[in-house]
């Protein structure tokens, strides 16, 4: 199978080098990715930009796939879904939920035209309280900006037939019912995830970055979707 992985904001193709190998292991071909503008000067791309380059490499590959997007990834990921439903096995979200038509990943501070990584401190300690120190101060020089269109930018999705397309959730620290009972509040959200015909929650039992704090564990589970 081939498995396109779709990092989040700020994250490029070399984030799921810890994750890569035991897929690859596994014999799956798979294609991390690098979405435009990342790292770069202002620019015009914009969320669109980013689901095109999702289904780009979707068409070159020309069989089914699955798509793995982390974080505001899973925004891009689904939105490819949405482009090419016929050609998506499954999708994986990792700590993330499908998002709603029209609306966007979230507000950040922009300067100069990008997005830069706010730093660790940022978030909240529940996203980042499994970075020990050591992972903390590796990877927060790694993080890169994205434009500052990217996060804001709401999704467009327009294809009934993405809720046909099987759905596995790694979630860091929900199962289920406590997914369910988040998205209570969240109407747009609960409705897109409750038409979604095969859908099933994992919790993962890490932060927002299991990628980092736990590689193995998160390339166990996405193998375990990719075979269902």
């Amino acid at each position: 199978m081939d498995i396109i992985l779709v990092p989040g904001l700020w994250l490029d193709a070399p984030s799921w080098e810890a994750v890569t190998p035991s897929l690859e292991a596994a014999g799956h071909r798979v294609h991390p990715l690098t979405l435009p503008g990342v790292g770069a000067p202002a620019s015009d791309i914009g969320i669109s930009e980013w689901v095109a380059a999702v289904v780009e490499r979707i068409d070159a590959i020309d069989r089914p796939v699955v798509l793995v997007g982390h974080s505001g990834g899973g925004n891009v990921a689904w939105g490819a879904v949405d482009a090419r439903p016929d050609h998506v096995a499954r999708v994986v979200f990792v700590d993330t939920v499908p998002p709603a038509s029209g609306f966007g990943i979230g507000e950040f501070e922009a300067v100069d035209g990008v997005v830069p990584f706010p730093g660790w401190e940022f978030f909240d300690e529940t996203d980042v309280r499994d970075l020990d120190a050591g992972t903390r101060a590796r990877t927060a020089p790694l993080a890169k900006s994205v434009p500052a269109r990217v996060p804001t930018d709401p999704i467009t999705l327009s294809d009934p037939r993405r809720f046909s397309v099987p759905v596995t959730m790694l979630m860091g620290g929900a199962d289920r019912a406590a997914l369910e009972s988040q998205l209570a509040g969240w109407e747009p959200f609960r409705a897109e995830f409750q038409a979604i015909e095969d859908v099933e929650v994992i919790k993962l039992g890490s932060g927002h970055w299991p990628q980092f704090s736990m590689p193995d564990r998160l390339a166990e589970q996405i193998l375990a979707a990719v075979e269902r």
